[in-house]
């Protein structure tokens, strides 16, 4: 009982961001995707989230498409390489991807990920 009580007035206090990001938790789990707070180096896996960021960077003469997808846990860096622009890949969209994870500069990435855009209706 105390735990429920605890549970609704953090509720109350929470800031939209800390609201945002439970939210988007509960997106994952129910997905069945792997927390990206809970990734490893070297291993494959499958993440959901909404992208925050996509930029076009160049990678030595070679373009990258690179986003920057958040599930509440964490952030992961997805980075297409030889892509300019991916069509349905833009901020604020969410997507579910796979791929073989390696830290680069202390950050999780994952390099030309298995992508599949999630409907509205999969919110």
């Amino acid at each position: 009982m105390a735990g429920r009580v605890l549970g609704a007035l953090r509720g109350l206090t929470a800031t939209r961001a800390e609201f945002e990001a439970s939210q988007e938790r509960r997106r994952v789990e129910r997905a069945g995707c792997c927390p990206v707070a809970q990734v490893a180096d070297r291993s494959r896996v499958t993440v959901g989230g909404v992208l925050r960021s996509v930029t076009l960077r160049s990678r030595e003469t070679v373009p990258a498409l690179e986003a920057e997808l958040y599930d509440g846990t964490g952030t992961l860096r997805l980075v297409w390489l030889g892509r300019r622009e991916i069509a349905g890949v833009h901020p604020g969209r969410r997507m579910r991807v796979t791929g073989l994870v390696c830290e680069e500069s202390g950050t999780p990435t994952v390099y030309n990920p298995r992508y599949e855009l999630v409907a509205d209706a999969e919110r």
